[in-house]
């Protein structure tokens, strides 16, 4: 049996350059402002951890599911955000979010007990959820094609960005502290303002939404198709053929119905295989511990004897080089293609926690790890970090805006993110119990993960580079 090849799009959509590039980039970093709230509230309270510790007087499990909760809450934003704007548009889910992180942000500021700021916690995970569903959906459906992998890693960049600015406001804060998490700043403790100064671009977020146009699959779906030729002249170009445009994605619409949960159910367990890879996918990025990074790099640093306030320091290097790493992938995702980052990244993440177990491994002398071992944990975090970063950090996002077929791609979006925000839950409130038992066999755990993501990626995950959305079926 042999199979035939999908046919170039006639209105040439594949090749789509649009004359006002920047216009384009604008639309997609609007859109990834929601990435860089996800960042920086996931990050933020890195700052907050052990002033929260002291405060409440809690241990380490009840602290982790405080920490934690936020996540339960992202995973239901997640889960509901493709139904949301599949009846409401993009733009009005981003609205939504934009309103609820703002909620947050003043809520956690000013939390009176310690079920008070976990509430607060779970609103703003509700928005994380929400925002990162919408923002690599919209960006797919709004990018020409060529440059589609580019505009998509805008979401990621946005996020290791937010968690970088996190880290480095709360840094500032702790230093206007005197070096104290639980000192004075503008008549708060330093850790309430950390999690409030959020409010800023929430708000920001919230703006920017009015300026940018709706998805044109959207709009078509709401029988505004005038509307739709307007946005995609926008976005692709007046070379294209709009009629043409227009009844490609009608066509595509037309094929499909609205995407729900049942539509995703099939095969031999349960979900069809597409929806397993998008769940193994999300799940790997997640097992492999790199939030343990971003939500208690200073907690771990101090436990092995650095001090707080170098301890910020370093939380704030490891994010720049997050960055960095998401530049490269930036440069390369739509050159040598989604998979030989995946499977690049998975060696280097493999190698950096490796050497990260051995050096956890050996005793502290003097309440620090000896100075061999503690040059080479602090060199292979950041080393972990940009093999993520590089990797599945941005690919993982590409994928899951591309892989999914057209009559799949909302409920099967929001039920990979959902399985994403659980698997951050699982490693997120586990990791604290996991340190106090033995940290160096929770690097072991996090190396393995690494090392099963290599099979995954050859088996069974398909490149998607250069395709249209309706090519992927």
């Amino acid at each position: 049996m042999t199979s035939t090849a999908p046919q170039s799009p006639k209105s040439g959509a594949r090749a789509a350059h649009p004359e006002h590039l920047g216009h384009v980039i604008f639309i997609a970093a609007a859109a990834a402002m929601g990435g860089f709230l996800f960042g920086y509230d996931s990050a933020v309270i890195n700052g907050a951890v052990e002033a929260i510790r002291d405060r409440y007087e809690v241990g380490s499990a009840a602290l982790a599911q405080v920490i934690a909760i936020a996540l339960i809450g992202c995973a239901i934003g997640a889960a509901t955000a493709g139904r949301i704007a599949d009846r409401i548009g993009r733009i009005r889910c981003m609205q939504i979010s934009a309103v609820l992180f703002t909620v947050s942000a003043v809520g956690s500021a000013l939390p009176f007990a310690l079920y008070d700021l976990a509430f607060w916690r779970v609103i703003g995970g509700f928005a994380i959820g929400m925002a990162s569903v919408i923002g690599p959906a919209y960006i797919a459906e709004v990018s020409p094609a060529a440059y589609r992998g580019r505009l998509g890693s805008f979401q990621q960049a946005a996020i290791v960005i937010g968690i970088a600015i996190s880290q480095l406001v709360n840094w500032g804060i702790l230093n206007a502290a005197d070096g104290d998490q639980r000192g004075n700043v503008m008549g708060l403790e330093a850790w309430q303002v950390m999690l409030g100064v959020m409010v800023i671009p929430a708000v920001l977020y919230g703006l920017l939404s009015f300026a940018i146009p709706e998805s044109p699959r959207f709009l078509i779906s709401a029988g505004r198709d005038a509307r739709a030729r307007e946005v995609l002249r926008e976005v692709e170009g007046d070379h294209i053929d709009l009629d043409a445009r227009v009844a490609e994605i009608e066509q595509a619409m037309r094929s499909e119905h609205k995407s729900n949960f049942r539509d995703l159910l099939g095969g031999s367990f349960f979900f069809k295989p597409i929806v397993w890879i998008g769940i193994g996918l999300s799940v790997f990025q997640q097992f492999v511990g790199i939030n343990v990074a971003f939500y208690y790099s200073s907690t771990l640093w101090q436990s092995v004897g650095v001090d707080p306030t170098d301890s910020f320091l370093y939380s704030f290097t490891t994010s720049i080089i997050n960055i960095v790493g998401t530049v490269i992938a930036m440069i390369f995702v739509d050159r040598i293609g989604r998979r030989p980052l995946a499977l690049i990244g998975s060696v280097g993440m493999v190698i950096g926690l490796g050497l990260e177990a051995w050096a956890f491994s050996y005793d502290l002398v003097d309440g620090k790890l000896p100075a061999t071992q503690g040059w080479v944990a602090l060199i292979a975090a950041h080393v972990f970090v940009l093999f993520f970063a590089l990797s599945w950090g941005v690919v993982v996002w590409v994928f899951l805006g591309e892989m999914f077929p057209n009559k799949l791609r909302a409920a099967a979006l929001g039920v990979a993110a959902a399985a994403q925000w659980i698997a951050n839950w699982a490693i997120t409130a586990s990791f604290p119990s996991l340190a106090d038992w033995n940290l160096s066999a929770t690097y072991v755990i996090y190396t393995v993960f690494a090392a099963l993501s290599i099979p995954f990626v050859l088996k069974f995950v398909k490149e998607t580079k250069g395709k249209t959305l309706e090519e992927m079926g």
